[in-house]
């Protein structure tokens, strides 16, 4: 049986999603682990303690696997410029509860760059092959930054170069990844496999929009734009707030009125709390008088995703940047319709006219137009819904988790045959 030590040093899979620094990939090592162990994979998920209230053992993801919360540093959440401090004590934590638990690993599988630091300790202690996948890549968010105070530090890009050397097999999640890793880190492509991220289908799936709208609260006639993801500039969030400001202008939706559900962050704290990007956005909305059209609806779990997803009429995803899109698979999952921005995995995992629209990042009037063709045109978004939903089912995680295995085995051949 294969064992895999698994490093989400930053965020924990079970943290909730929406927050700063939970999103895609909490939801990826999430779900990945739990296929593993349905295909009698062991996995322990090492992730760094930030609450010393919560147990550091949890069996969350069934199958025997584990998510193990190693102390080190304060248990509590740290700036990520700060967290790299904590490595070497982190690392430590994992070989001794390997130790304590008298437990061999075959394969170190690590996300960020962060948790590839620690792998590489790992790895000079144990002898065992690193998978690494980055998620995000710094120099991508630079290239985007719209401030010096949005770049990542050369921290984070000598260590995502580190990473990139130590690394046995980096796993890109699109073609366009594998580029970016080759133009601008020159890594070394023979490491290099792609594997996208996989959906859990029998999670997301299509609910019939009364159920999903009276769950979620939504009157039966009302139509639901919605956006779920980080609030944080790069997601692009401004350009969707300003596409739906020229929706109402132009009267587009004044027979059946519709208004922006925006999943992520937390817009009720106090100003002091709330970040800078919330505060810009919720003054956006009132400068251009949308008050009533968007409404900020926080955190929300996983459990409840799939009813919001299947209540809206589609899904906007306006990044400047985004490695893979996961939110965008979930609701075609659903049966949603989604607009991207046509940037990195969006521009591969979207179907332009077919399961929804590519349009160019940061450009309100060409969004507003794809809005406009789609509320006004029910057919048309029911079509690119059954569409998204057979389009969805190739990622299931019964056939990304066989890639991942078979990825494994290649790399630890005799634990595979025992």
């Amino acid at each position: 049986m294969l064992r895999i030590a698994m490093i989400s040093y930053h965020t924990c899979p079970l943290a909730t999603l929406g927050g700063k620094d939970t999103g895609g990939m909490n939801v990826y090592v999430r779900d990945v682990t739990r296929q593993l162990g349905r295909m009698g994979i062991h996995v322990d998920v090492f992730t760094r303690s930030q609450d010393e209230h919560v147990p550091h053992v949890l069996h969350d993801l069934g199958y025997g696997n584990r998510v193990v919360h190693v102390p080190a540093g304060p248990e509590v959440p740290v700036a990520k410029r700060e967290l790299a401090g904590y490595i070497p004590e982190f690392v430590q934590g994992i070989l001794k509860f390997a130790a304590e638990k008298n437990i061999r690993y075959d394969i170190i599988h690590s996300h960020y760059w962060m948790s590839g630091i620690a792998a590489e300790a790992l790895k000079q202690a144990w002898g065992i092959p690193v998978v690494h996948m980055f998620h995000t890549l710094g120099e991508m968010k630079n290239r985007i930054a719209r401030s010096e105070s949005e770049k990542e530090g050369a921290y984070r890009l000598d260590g995502e170069r580190r990473v990139l050397k130590i690394a046995d097999r980096v796993v890109a999640a699109t073609l366009a990844e594998q580029a970016q890793l080759q133009w601008l880190y020159k890594a070394d492509l023979d490491k290099v496999v792609i594997i996208p991220p996989g959906v859990d289908i029998s999670h997301f799936y299509p609910i019939p929009p009364d159920e999903a709208k009276q769950f979620i609260g939504l009157p039966p006639e009302e139509r639901m734009v919605l956006f779920v993801g980080r609030i944080e500039p790069l997601k692009g969030v401004d350009t969707l707030i300003r596409a739906m400001s020229r929706l109402r202008l132009a009267d587009i939706i004044g027979q059946r009125p519709v208004h922006l559900a925006i999943i992520g962050g937390a817009p009720y704290v106090s100003r002091d709390e709330m970040t800078g990007e919330m505060t810009r956005l919720q003054a956006l909305c009132q400068e251009l008088c949308l008050d009533r059209m968007v409404v900020f609806l926080g955190k929300r779990g996983q459990d409840t995703l799939p009813y919001y997803y299947s209540a809206a009429d589609l899904l906007v995803m306006p990044s400047h940047y985004e490695s893979f899109g996961m939110v965008a698979l979930e609701a075609m999952a659903c049966g949603t319709p989604v607009i991207a921005s046509q940037v990195g995995g969006l521009a591969f995992l979207i179907q332009d006219g077919v399961t929804g629209f590519h349009v160019p990042d940061g450009e309100p009037e060409a969004l507003a137009e794809r809005l406009t063709t789609l509320l006004s045109d029910r057919l048309l978004l029911r079509t690119m819904g059954q569409r998204a939903v057979i389009h969805a089912r190739d990622y299931a995680w019964e056939r990304i988790a066989g890639q991942i295995v078979a990825l494994y085995r290649s790399l630890a051949p005799v634990a595979a045959e025992s």
